[in-house]
């Protein structure tokens, strides 16, 4: 079913599905690649913009559409910042998982990575009141092992793979695999590769104006309509929950809105339909001949 334009079977007046995602980051994705990090006033500041200032007005952005989106959450973010994080779920939006404090899962082991799992989702349980169904691992790399951990935890989707235009039921080789909804994102739907800059810690230097980035999103937005896809947009209340580049959100939402056929949801709304419809699990094989 994956690949193949218009395959995808939604539901009955349903062409195509569209999600707004939010990584809400704040000081942790500063603070877990340097933690000297917290010495610096200014960097500090401009990522505490996400949860003080950006989610309040995103927050908003979605009322005025009546869109229920998803908020990926640190739990070192949501012990900061409980009142963003509460009132993100009084909105009636989705809270996911998103490490605890941003950590890289990159060639973690087993146990390490169950840590960082089980810690964040005891923080998000304890500020917000919630048991996380969906995750996304931080800078978006997973390990083989993941998907088993995920699944243990009841975990039921992930949106964390680049290689589909469409969910998809998804497994991984090795003993105690289990399946999940896989949810797929793309770095051209990622807002920190358009407007993420902060001197000595990240970016290039180039912010590209937010009517490049409207564009560009837009035309995926409507190609992957046509082709009866899942459109996920990956944006940070620090980068997007600035006043240019929301309002670029909420132009983005009218188009989406206006799209026959375009289901504009949450994650977990489009795993619990995936669920038993994408047929048979794809098996996640590491690959064994690697040449040198």
């Amino acid at each position: 079913m994956s690949g193949t334009p218009g395959s995808f079977p939604w539901q009955r007046g349903v062409r195509a599905a569209a999600a707004l995602t939010f990584d809400v980051d704040a000081e942790s994705c500063a603070l877990v690649q340097d933690p000297g990090s917290v010495e610096r006033m200014s960097l500090m500041g401009h990522q505490s913009y996400g949860p003080r200032v950006g989610v309040p007005r995103l927050l908003n952005v979605l009322r005025r559409h009546d869109v229920r989106a998803t908020f990926f959450v640190p739990g070192y973010t949501a012990e900061c910042y409980p009142d963003a994080v509460r009132a993100i779920v009084d909105d009636g939006h989705e809270v996911a998982h998103h490490g605890y404090v941003h950590e890289s899962m990159r060639g973690l082991d087993e146990g390490k990575e169950a840590e960082y799992l089980d810690r964040g989702l005891k923080a998000l349980e304890r500020v917000a009141g919630v048991r996380p169904t969906g995750y996304r691992a931080p800078w978006w790399e997973m390990n083989w092992h993941t998907p088993k951990l995920l699944a243990e935890r009841g975990f039921t989707y992930d949106s964390s793979l680049l290689d589909d235009d469409v969910p998809y039921l998804m497994t991984s080789s090795g003993p105690g695999s289990t399946e999940l909804i896989e949810i797929p994102v793309d770095w051209s739907l990622d807002d920190w590769e358009q407007f993420a800059f902060y001197p000595g810690w990240t970016g290039s230097g180039v912010i590209e104006s937010p009517l490049k980035a409207l564009e560009m999103w837009s035309l995926e937005a409507t190609t992957r309509h046509a082709e009866g896809g899942c459109f996920v947009l990956t944006a940070h209340p620090f980068l997007s929950g600035r006043p240019a580049k929301a309002n670029v959100l909420d132009r983005l939402l009218e188009l989406l809105r206006s799209l026959d056929g375009m289901w504009v949801t949450s994650l977990a709304e489009i795993a619990a339909h995936a669920r038993p419809v994408c047929g048979p699990a794809r098996t996640h094989e590491r690959l064994t001949d690697v040449p040198v």
